[in-house]
């Protein structure tokens, strides 16, 4: 058999063979089997050396088994110990040397501690005690006194004569003498500072120090010593505070009672973690204590909407109904079509909510087993609709005992209730101490001419008081209006099948109630009759059959309910139980003797319908999916981003670039991530591509000084020296600390005045003609020359049109340094024109021009217009660039116009206003 053959049966049994043949001690075997814990043992046998020594075979099954799993234990191979053969001269004799000096010191240590008395500074310290003890005994007094004994014994009697002369009573006074003091106990709590002062200490050592604190503080609860667990957790606070010290403190708060302060600690929770549920249980806890039941329902359903089956929030609400709250409105009849649930509310009813009166919210004791008085199910507490079941849709919302009085109806309400003597319209009040904090007291209010489906009015009315009386306890009362209902719906002839079936069952529960489980099953099996496969009816001739033990009908009933609904958890339950019992009973043949389980029609099936969600619920589980969907974004982004600076600082830039751009897809608008990319690029030379990242960061973040170094580094790679050094500037505008910046500025400075220099070499000379002229003649500009200049005289043109006439009249005058012709050339263009016509031909020797120019002939006359030039210039293009190029000689000119202009007065400019400038051009 080949090994293609051999391994897909040899894969299938690995984990059940402890032998390996031989036949699979082969590279072709090996190569192609893929199961990860037989190639170790293959790994282990061609170690050990049973078969043969094979070192190559050896390796190539580790290689492989590397490729499979590069975890796997089997590679794992001891290192040897180190020995003095392993280490240099100097480094074996720097350890024998360490290991001398520590047994030396070990050594004069264990000396000093046993020549030291372990107590003698705590003669008169008082030991704490033993938690939860309260008892103290000093250290320098034992626990039990001497005290002298009489060494003589008592002769004991020897026979019945001795007996009779023996005094009990001395004896026993005597043996109580001789007992042992009480030991003193301290009264008061040991004192503990709840506040430590660790401001010296680092993040990480408050971090450690108030989680040992924390610890103290949960050992301490643990021990039901509340008052020290709040000492400790109220010390871990002031270390570091945190959202599990808090709770914590909250909850030993509660089990003290201190309300206010448990609240307080619940609070910080919650503004830390806006829904965190133990804080908000905790709340809840508190307001329902303090009587603020409403506002400990909101809570609840809070924590309900994160996990519906938190097992403390539904036992709370279980005490809150016990109360009598009813949330956000009363339980209703089973015709009602609203059903409200403690201030939330469910898509599909509880198949074992109670059906007409027994939409009670609080169950008495009586009502807890369901009134049967014949025999109570096994292992159940009520065997009614109000299930003993903790996964229902109510959660475990069952009596917890007391008297039935406290829920019976005044007498005056029971008399309204009886002879109907309350108009049309009226209410029907059933008040009852139902409270288990601070006496508070519930009360309701209901409509008992409330319409019920088809029935007529007088019909609803008699429904509706049964529904009162059943809820209120008086079980007997209710099942005679709801005869009379039955037996008004029969004699007036009508046909609704559905109202009728609900009689039957709210009278079958009354029945089931009173122990009468016959006429249950009976009622039980109308209902059915007239509404096959409803629930409620099924469900309670179920727990009607299992009362009178006839557990086959009632296992068929059980699984007809679960057929309809599945989730009803006392049906499961109830399955299970009666299982059980069949077995014993009937043995392993148990199912044949059971009754035909009816098939439920797909029609009837409640868990293969749902209602369609509310609204409320559709934006809640919106709301939720977007959280959720944020939160797994965040965390990948973050995964993806710290992948890809790993990338960046192996150099492995183009790996990066990918991550960067899952990245994007995920927070687009995120701008390190592309300052980041950029980077990449950068260093793959793609400088076109970086600086559009570096444009979209700061389009995000204007001021980011990365973003701007480099882009001014992918300008550089571009050769667009200009817009590098305008980067630059930024960057130190930012942060002038930035030496890097500065670097690359006096580089790309230098760059610059090489590309200018080499452009203006490479411009070719324009020929110039000059006209000689005699004496005072006027002298012409000839056609295509800049300037012409004889001695002091100068023909320019005052009024230039263009920014090129503007050109040739000012570069006439620089050229024979002429200021004042340059003064007269400012005086006739207007200032708003001056960076139009300067264009892009400015550079230095033109600004330190102007500056000479204004200040020596317009700054006396006309310092207004001056300030106005200078408030232009500095707007024209490439004036940055062309700044820089200004020689010292050129800037003290600068500063001294300004210095001079600063001290004008002048009613168009003030000196806040020149110092401003001046930053612009210094």
């Amino acid at each position: 058999m080949s090994g293609e053959a051999v391994f897909p049966l040899q894969s299938s049994t690995a984990g059940f063979s402890t032998k390996v043949p031989v036949e699979h001690l082969d590279y072709d075997y090996i190569e192609k089997c893929k199961d990860v814990k037989y190639l170790e043992k293959i790994l282990k046998i061609l170690r050990s050396g049973e078969e043969g020594i094979y070192p190559h075979l050896i390796k190539f099954c580790e290689s492989h088994l590397e490729k499979l799993n590069p975890n796997s234990r089997a590679l794992r191979k001891e290192n040897p110990v180190a020995t003095e053969a392993n280490f240099s001269k100097d480094e074996w004799n720097q350890i024998v040397d360490d290991l001398r000096t520590w047994a030396e010191e070990t050594k004069k240590t264990e000396t000093l501690l046993k020549e030291e008395s372990m107590f003698e500074d705590l003669s008169d310290v008082k030991i704490p005690p033993i938690r939860s003890s309260n008892c103290f005994v000093p250290h320098n007094k034992t626990s039990l006194p001497k005290q002298t004994r009489n060494p003589s014994k008592r002769v004991v009697p020897r026979d019945y004569q001795e007996w009779d002369k023996f005094n009990v009573e001395e004896e026993c006074g005597k043996v109580d003498g001789h007992l042992d003091p009480p030991a003193r106990l301290n009264s008061g709590h040991l004192n503990i500072r709840r506040e430590v002062d660790a401001s010296c200490n680092s993040h990480q050592e408050k971090l450690l120090l108030a989680n040992r604190e924390k610890d103290k503080g949960n050992e301490a609860f643990r021990a039901n010593d509340y008052e020290e667990a709040v000492a400790y957790y109220s010390r871990s606070l002031s270390i570091f505070p945190t959202v599990n010290a808090y709770n914590n403190r909250a909850q030993a708060q509660i089990r003290l009672e201190h309300w206010h302060n448990a609240m307080t600690d619940c609070l910080q929770v919650l503004e830390l973690e806006p829904r965190n549920k133990k804080a908000l249980l905790r709340r809840a806890t508190v307001y329902y204590h303090m009587g603020k039941f409403q506002m400990a329902s909101e809570d609840l359903r809070t924590v309900l909407q994160e996990e519906p089956n938190n097992p403390a929030a539904m036992g709370l609400i279980c005490r809150i109904k016990e109360v009598g709250f009813r949330g956000n409105g009363v339980f209703l009849p089973e015709s009602s079509t609203v059903r409200v649930q403690l201030g939330f509310s469910f898509s599909k009813v509880q198949p074992s909510q109670p059906v007409g009166g027994e939409e009670s919210s609080a169950a008495p004791a009586e009502r807890g087993d369901m009134g049967n008085a014949q025999k109570k199910p096994h292992s159940r507490g009520d065997g009614g609709p109000h299930t003993d079941t903790s996964n229902s849709h109510h959660g475990p919302w069952r009596g917890k005992g007391g008297t039935s009085d406290k829920y019976k109806v005044p007498e005056e309400s029971k008399e309204k209730v009886a002879n109907g003597s309350s108009k049309r319209g009226s209410t029907a009040s059933a008040q009852g101490d139902k409270g288990t904090t601070g006496g508070e007291k519930a009360k309701e209010t209901v409509n008992l001419d409330t319409p019920c489906g088809a029935l007529p009015p007088h019909l609803s009315r008699l429904k509706n008081e049964g529904n009162l009386l059943f809820k209120n306890g008086q079980f007997a009362d209710a099942l005679e209006k709801y005869s009379q209902a039955i037996q008004g719906y029969t004699d007036s002839g009508m046909d609704s099948p559905e109202d009728l079936c609900i009689l039957y069952s709210n009278r079958a529960a009354c029945y089931l109630k009173d122990g009468n489980s016959q006429d249950c099953i009976q009622d039980c099996t109308r209902a059915l009759e007239l509404q096959p496969f409803s629930l409620k009816p099924l469900l309670r001739r179920a727990m009607a059959y299992e009362t009178l033990e006839r557990y086959r009908k009632a296992y068929v009933d059980y699984k007809t309910v679960l057929q309809i609904d599945i989730s009803v958890q006392a049906a499961h339950d109830s399955v299970n139980r009666i299982t059980r019992l069949l077995i014993e009973q009937d043995g392993p043949e148990w199912r044949e003797k059971l009754p035909d389980i009816p098939l439920v029609p797909l029609s009837a099936q409640q868990h293969r319908r749902e209602d369609p969600p509310s609204q409320q619920v559709l934006q809640a589980r919106a709301e939720k999916a977007s959280r959720d969907a944020e939160r797994r974004a965040e965390v990948r982004f973050t995964a993806l981003k710290q992948e890809g600076n790993d990338f960046v600082k192996k150099g492995q830039y183009q790996e990066a670039l990918g991550k960067y751009a899952e990245c994007l897809k995920l927070k687009p608008k995120e701008c390190a991530i592309y300052t980041n990319r950029a980077l990449c690029y950068l260093k793959l030379q793609r400088f076109g591509e970086a600086k559009q990242d570096c444009d979209a960061a700061l389009e995000l973040e204007p001021d980011n000084k990365k973003a701007f170094f480099r882009r001014a580094l992918a300008n550089k790679g571009l050769q667009d020296y200009l817009a590098c050094s305008s980067d630059l500037q930024e960057v130190l505008q930012l942060d002038p600390n930035v030496q890097e910046a500065e670097k690359e500025l006096e580089e790309v400075t230098v760059l610059l005045r090489q590309s200018l220099s080499s452009a203006t070499q490479d411009k070719p000379r324009k020929t110039v003609a000059i006209t000689e002229v005699d004496g005072e003649e006027v002298m012409t500009e000839a056609p295509n020359s800049e300037s012409s200049c004889t001695g002091d005289n100068i023909s320019i043109n005052l009024k230039p049109s263009s920014a090129y006439e503007f050109g040739q009249s000012l570069n006439a005058s620089r050229c024979c340094g002429n200021t004042a012709a340059c003064a007269k050339l400012l005086t006739s263009t207007e200032p708003e024109l001056l960076p139009q016509y300067l264009s892009n031909q400015l550079d230095g020797h033109t600004i330190s021009f102007i500056v000479k120019a204004l200040d020596s002939h317009l700054l006396e006359k006309k310092p207004d217009l001056a300030y106005r030039h200078l408030d232009q210039l500095h707007t024209a293009d490439r004036f940055r660039v062309a700044l820089m190029m200004l020689e010292k000689d050129e800037r003290r000119y600068v500063t001294q116009l300004f210095e001079r202009l600063s001290a004008v007065e002048s009613a168009e400019f003030t000196k806040d206003d020149v110092q401003n400038l001046a930053n612009k051009y210094i």
